[in-house]
Formats: C-alpha cells, sequence, structure tokens
C-alpha cells in the first residue's frame, strides 16, 4: 500500500527549542515564553507553511527542580493559548490537550466547542491520561493505568454525547414568534459509567459542519486499544523507523478489530529536529543543547524505567538483553520503558551511547540532527516505508532551527508531493481528510 500524501504535519509549541541550554542564547526570545505574541507568531509561520494543525501539550505539575536549569512544566494554560491564536489565524488547526483523569467530561466538552466555535472549527482533542499531577487534584496517587484508560474510555464517550446534546439545528432565533431556540431538540445525555454520571445537556450548542478530530499518545498495549478504538491520529513515541511500522502495522489492525476501517487513525510521530546550514553546525547544536543534562539524572531515569543500575558500569563493556532485570512493577511511562528495553536487546550499546539516546535524554522521539535536505531524505524514506502518516516537529536547539524546518524543510517536502502546498479545507477535520 502506497504511503498516504500528503503528510500530515502538526508543530509543537511547546517550545522545545528552547530546551536544555537552548535557551540562554541571545536570540531564544525566552523572555517572552508566557507571553501570547510568542506563540501567535509561530502559529502564523507554521499557518503560511501549511501546516495541518499547532499542538499544546500539556501538563498539570511544576517540576521545581528543573526550573533551575530550563522552563520546564511551567506553561500557559493550552485551550486559553489556542483561543488566543485562533484570533490571530485562520486555516490552521489547533491541537489542545485535556486530561480525562483530572478533568470532568462537562468541562472538557464544554472548553473544545467553545475553542470549536472561537475557531470556526479549528480546534482538535489530544486526550491524555496524565503521567502525574495527583497531588494537585486531592488524590493520594496516580490510579493505576488501567484505571486511568477505563476512565479516559468512558470520558471520551460522554465528551461525544454531550457535543450532541444541544444541535445547532436548534437555535430557531426566530425574533417574529419569540422563540429562541427548541427545547424539544436538546436532550439531557443522562450518562451512567463507572467513574461518571452526568445527566446534560451542554450549556453550548456544537457547530454545523466538521466535527473535532481526537487525538491520543499512548502507544503501551492499553494504550494501543484506546487508540485503535477513538482516535483520528496516534501522537507517538517512534525512536526508529522499525519502531514506528510497528506501531503503525499494529493499530492498523486493531483499528479493524474494533469496528473500525485500518485507515480510521493516523499515525503522526514525534519529530525531534536539530537543524543547521551544515551537518557540523547541527551536531554542535545538538551538543551544546544538551551540555549540563546530568549524567546522575540519565542513569537514574534508565534505572526507574528498566530496573538497570548502570552507575558503576565499564565503559567498553556491552549492555545485553540479559543484563536486564524483570520489568519494573510499576513506571512511570510503561511506552518509554518497553522501547528502552528494545533498545538494549537489539542494539546492545555500550554505555556512553545509550546516554545519548532519545530513549533516554528525550522523549523517546524520532531524531534528526542535521541539514534541512538531510531531514527531508529521512521523512522521504519513512514514507516510503509506510511507517508513517505525517509527523509532529518538535524542533530543538535554536529558534533557528524551528525556521528552518518552517522555511527550508516544509517547502522541501511540498516540493517532492509530500505535503500540501495550499489547504484545501477551512476546518480541522478537513485537513486530516476527515470529509468527504
Amino acid at each position: 500500500m502506497p504511503a498516504r500524501n500528503p503528510l500530515h504535519i502538526g508543530l509543537s509549541l511547546s517550545p522545545t527549542w528552547l530546551s536544555g541550554e537552548a535557551w540562554r542564547r541571545a536570540d531564544s526570545g525566552v523572555e517572552n515564553l508566557f507571553e501570547t505574541a510568542f506563540y501567535v507568531d509561530i502559529a502564523r509561520r507554521a499557518e503560511a507553511a501549511k501546516l495541518d494543525f499547532v499542538f499544546r501539550p500539556d501538563t498539570l505539575y511544576l517540576d521545581r527542580a528543573a526550573l533551575e536549569k530550563g522552563p520546564g512544566f511551567a506553561s500557559l494554560d493550552p485551550t486559553i493559548l489556542l483561543a488566543a491564536i485562533a484570533t490571530e489565524t485562520t486555516h490552521i488547526g489547533l491541537l489542545t490537550t485535556a486530561s480525562t483523569t483530572f478533568y470532568p467530561p462537562f468541562l472538557i466538552a464544554r472548553q473544545l466547542l467553545s475553542l470549536d466555535r472561537i475557531s470556526q472549527g479549528r480546534a482538535g482533542w489530544n486526550v491524555v491520561t496524565a503521567l502525574d499531577g495527583h497531588d494537585n487534584f486531592g488524590l493520594d496517587k496516580m490510579p493505576s493505568t488501567d484505571e486511568r484508560y477505563a476512565r479516559a474510555s468512558e470520558a471520551v464517550e460522554a465528551v461525544k454525547r454531550l457535543w450532541q446534546s444541544f444541535p445547532n439545528e436548534a437555535l430557531a432565533l426566530d425574533r417574529e414568534r419569540g422563540l429562541f431556540a427548541d427545547p424539544q431538540r436538546v436532550h439531557p445525555i443522562d450518562f451512567e459509567g463507572d467513574f461518571y454520571q452526568i445527566a446534560g445537556p451542554l450549556n453550548l450548542p456544537a457547530r454545523d459542519g466538521a466535527r473535532i478530530p481526537i487525538v491520543q499518545a499512548g502507544a503501551s498495549d492499553r494504550g494501543r486499544d484506546f487508540a485503535a478504538s477513538v482516535a483520528d491520529a496516534v501522537f507517538a513515541a517512534t525512536p526508529d523507523r522499525e519502531a514506528a511500522i510497528e506501531l503503525r502495522s499494529d493499530l492498523r489492525r486493531r483499528a479493524e478489530v474494533s469496528g473500525r476501517g485500518a485507515d480510521a487513525v493516523r499515525i503522526l510521530p514525534g519529530l525531534s529536529l536539530f537543524l543547521a546550514d551544515s551537518r557540523q553546525e547541527a551536531e554542535d547544536l545538538f551538543t551544546e543543547t544538551h551540555a549540563r543534562i546530568d549524567t546522575t539524572r540519565k542513569l537514574a531515569s534508565i534505572a526507574e524505567m528498566t530496573g538497570l543500575d548502570l552507575k558503576h558500569w565499564p565503559e567498553d563493556r556491552r549492555i545485553e538483553a540479559g543484563d536486564l532485570p524483570p520489568p519494573p512493577a510499576t513506571v512511570r511511562s510503561r511506552t518509554h520503558s518497553d522501547l528502552l528495553r528494545r533498545l538494549i536487546a537489539r542494539d546492545e550499546p555500550r554505555l556512553a551511547d545509550l546516554l545519548e539516546r532519545p530513549e533516554v535524554i528525550g522523549s523517546a522521539h524520532w531524531r534528526i540532527v542535521g541539514t534541512p535536505e538531510d531531514a527531508y531524505r529521512e521523512i522521504a524514506d519513512w514514507a516510503a516505508a509506510d511507517a508513517i502518516d505525517g509527523f509532529v516537529a518538535v524542533p530543538g536547539g535554536s529558534t533557528g532551527s524551528m525556521h528552518q524546518f518552517l522555511s527550508d524543510l516544509v517547502p522541501r517536502l511540498a516540493q517532492a508531493g509530500l505535503c500540501r502546498t495550499d489547504y484545501s479545507g477551512t476546518c480541522f477535520a478537513d485537513h486530516l481528510g476527515l470529509r468527504g
């Protein structure tokens, strides 16, 4: 089966290009990190490049220790930020994040539909179950993975029903008869689940037209089942092409098992880009960005994800599958744990090489360090191998790297016919091919 054309491309509005040491650069603009103009400029550039969407991830806690060396998880509220961006753009999709572990479905439904109305059909929902933040919401600990996904399944169903509970057609706006809306066309949802009891209806009418796309990021076994049943796209952690091929094939199979078509779920890996005019400059940019990452923290992360203590590991000895202890009973991210164990079993790396891998120093995303042309060739290779339906760009190292992605790499992909040269619709669903 040929790779889809065009690729669906998003850009993370979490300013990863300011991570590590990059925020210290004179041109970083970090002083404006909590101002809307900072993000409006990026979104306008992304729209000019005809990207499908901009995406704002979110966490609901603050890592105080990380604040010493960077912004950590300090951020504006994603939905409020995207509402501000909506008034300054016209076409680009606006993918916000809302946690089903912490946010009630009524609130999620109302926020997303409000964003959809403000943006005239450009809202999208990144469904997350969250990895941390329980102590900000009155919980002693995070619920188990199974409970979080069971709650998420209920929440998505309830949100969809709330979106349908007050159809736009119910609005009469008949001045002569004095009829604002027909209450007979507005219905309670009377949702009864294990986690939620919701009467409804929503106190906001739906828009006519395209539906709100749903995106999900889990790649564990439980996460894949959830994504296959509800998601239009998956923001995946796939550090190499084989991982992407396996995930895409598996999700297509699971989507069919769940009663959906194989093409129902689009695989959009996160793509960490360190771009410069030459490969050497890009490699220097990557090295400079990660100059202060503490080896002790890397080793602690490996131990937490795999149970493997490498503090006194000989530099010349490879780490093999037989060195791995049984998987820890509980880990912060089962997806990242599985990817790291897979890497060790497959590559048998030496310690120095392991410490540079994206499974250790990043979010296990696909990573390209080089020129825009280098990135173009690798993306084209992944597309030709049927590994992806698109990607979410997470530029790193410098503001210039982010600008080169938009001004050099995306036009090169468009020139090769791998992404659009113009919008064919005005709604987020149009960009993902969810209508027609």
